[in-house]
């Protein structure tokens, strides 16, 4: 670590429910040491301490056992996941409430860049309006260690964008728990991975996580040879299922892509269906909802332009766009549940629904988790196939020794599984998942990934995860807010390069005649011959380094990496390093040229 840490705790480690939930004198000693500039991912399954260890970090509980060191006037904000907004009139009282309240005027500043009206009702704000203001009071605190639990949870795809402009400015560090890979893999340069009651540390953002995940498992798997049979079932056998998931998965993928190529071949450059008369006669026999020039408005505002769509038996639609640009609406006239004010629906009889919203209300906290999968019994109906009921939790990542235990016991992310596991034991042919990746851990996601692959019906996913949705979708419903609807066939990559294309040529349109290059910034006097060459090249330079960064994060992605060349991986991953090293600094360097010139 190039600067002395900001925080460290040596020896930590802390009982829970009567047993070592972190640390212990049974497992290896917990060191954490965070730097000023660390930008840390903390990953962990669901259960395993992230949370718990966000409020050891910022002294809101006692450990019991080691010593916790903090740089003298280091202030630490967190970022909850859930905050509590009871007794506050409006979300701005609620955000300068409390010992280290923000100025007004810092709140107000971010508030208004983020979209939220800070004047909004707290009882009555809806989960993406409390998430903007919890970001705005957090950001305002100006600080110098941020710990953000979901930070991505409620915000639409215009909102994590801002914020991760926000904090590739930002100065100081900061630790992540987020299941948005596309965030991780974009902001993080280091790992603290929480397993079993102990953390590593490795020097590589999330995009070389898995990787090393896959190294460390396959180190224990060779250590594991030497136990005896049963306790290696017994500790081992959800680590090898997620890395049997893994390479599962990889076939997935690639059968998703040809389904890709096969809808694309169905789809005109002007969204709307178009086939060959050789299949058309196969596809509409297949077709289970069919729209026809349907159109929606709301108190004079366009929502939904005329728009036509045949979906298939199979496909997996994802319906992607800002809060406000008309996703629920679309997906409600698609169902059946809304009328749109002209055109057609038509959807077939035979189609049998289950829906899983993003408030997991269904989920009773005095029920046992035998009640609510098995009714109480021993056994459930999974799609028409008997299972005994601990059989149904494993498979859902669950120890199945959880079995009587009562929903409000677990935590957040555990209820979510939980009702996916009872939902996608229904028998159906349409499953409406609504923000389904909300409060997942990443193991769950890619168990939710492979589900969704097998299921033989049709899907329809509103969802603001860029990387779940190119994992599972094969055709992408985008709307940008003007009521039109984009068609393509792929995932969120896929519609956001068509309209990266739309708007370069816009760009073009707009250019002609093209007018002159603006002057370039007068020279300041206070800048020396090196300082003005530094000004005028450095942002080349950095924009070559985050190429670099990305483009080793990406191959650093790869799964099979570490164990076919390690060699290659570690110098990969130290070619990363420094180049964000070197971004950091030249990016430091270049403010202070900049504060030079405008003054």
């Amino acid at each position: 670590m190039a600067q002395p840490p900001i925080l460290s705790w040596e020896g930590l480690g802390l009982q829970q429910g009567g047993r070592w939930l972190l640390g212990g004198p049974d497992r290896e000693d917990i060191d954490l040491h965070i730097g000023p500039r660390d930008r840390l991912a903390l990953i962990g399954r669901n259960g395993a301490g992230k949370t718990t260890l966000f409020r050891l970090i910022s002294d809101q509980i006692e450990a019991d056992r080691g010593q916790r060191k903090v740089k003298q006037g280091t202030r630490i904000v967190v970022l909850e996941q859930d905050p509590d907004f009871a007794g506050h009139a409006t979300l701005m009282d609620w955000a300068l409430a409390g010992e280290n309240a923000p100025q007004q005027h810092e709140v107000e500043s971010i508030a208004g860049q983020l979209g939220i009206d800070m004047t909004t009702s707290a009882e009555g704000a809806s989960g993406g309006e409390r998430r903007r203001a919890a970001i705005s009071r957090a950001l305002a605190q100006d600080p110098d260690l941020l710990l953000m639990d979901e930070p991505t949870n409620h915000l639409d795809l215009s909102a994590i964008e801002w914020l991760e402009g926000w904090l590739d400015r930002y100065k100081g560090a900061f630790i992540v728990i987020s299941h948005d890979r596309t965030f991780l893999k974009r902001l993080t340069r280091a790992t603290f991975w929480l397993d079993r009651g102990i953390i590593r540390r490795k020097e590589v953002g999330f995009g070389g996580y898995e990787a090393w995940e896959e190294q460390v498992y396959a180190e224990e798997a060779r250590a594991a040879e030497k136990l005896d049979a049963r306790l290696k079932l017994e500790a081992h056998w959800l680590e090898r299922g997620v890395t049997a998931r893994r390479k599962r998965n990889q076939g997935r993928l690639e059968a998703l892509w040809k389904m890709r190529a096969a809808r694309a071949a169905m789809i005109d450059t002007g969204g709307t269906a178009k086939l060959k008369l050789a299949v058309e006669e196969d596809f509409k026999s297949k077709s289970v909802i069919v729209a026809e020039n349907i159109t929606k408005t709301y108190d004079g505002r366009t929502i939904i332009r005329p728009f036509s769509l045949r979906i298939q038996r199979g496909d997996r639609i994802g319906i992607v766009g800002s809060n406000g640009a008309g996703k629920t609406t679309l997906l409600k006239m698609l169902t059946g549940e809304l009328e749109p004010d002209s055109g057609t629906v038509e959807i077939s009889k035979k189609l049998s629904g289950v829906m899983i919203d993003q408030q997991r209300s269904l989920m009773e906290p005095d029920r046992t988790v035998r009640q609510v999968l098995a009714e109480g019994g021993d056994w459930i109906d999974v799609r028409g196939n008997r299972k005994h009921v601990q059989a149904h939790l494993k498979d859902f990542l669950f120890d199945p020794r959880i079995v009587d235990t009562k929903v409000g016991i677990l935590s957040g992310g555990e209820r979510s599984r939980l009702l996916l596991a009872r939902e996608f034991a229904r028998k159906s042919n349409l499953l409406v998942l609504d923000e389904p990746t909300n409060d997942l851990d990443l193991e769950t996601l890619d168990l939710l990934q492979e589900v969704i692959a097998d299921y033989e019906g049709t899907v329809l996913i509103v969802s603001h995860d860029r990387d779940f949705l190119d994992r599972t979708v094969t055709l992408t419903l985008g709307l940008d807010g003007s009521g039109k609807v984009d068609v393509v066939a792929g995932g969120y990559e896929d519609w956001e390069a068509k309209r990266s294309t739309r708007k370069v040529g816009k760009t073009k349109e707009a250019a002609k005649p093209s007018a002159p290059p603006p002057p370039p910034p007068p020279k300041s006097t206070k800048l020396s011959y090196k300082d003005q060459r530094d000004y005028e090249i450095l942002p080349a330079r950095i924009e070559e380094l985050e190429a670099a960064i990305v483009k080793g994060e990406a191959i650093l992605s790869d799964p099979d990496l570490y164990s076919s060349d390690p060699q290659r991986f570690a110098d990969i991953s130290k070619g990363v390093e420094n180049a964000r090293s070197e971004k950091d600094a030249a990016e430091e360097r270049w403010l202070e040229l900049a504060e030079l010139v405008e003054g």
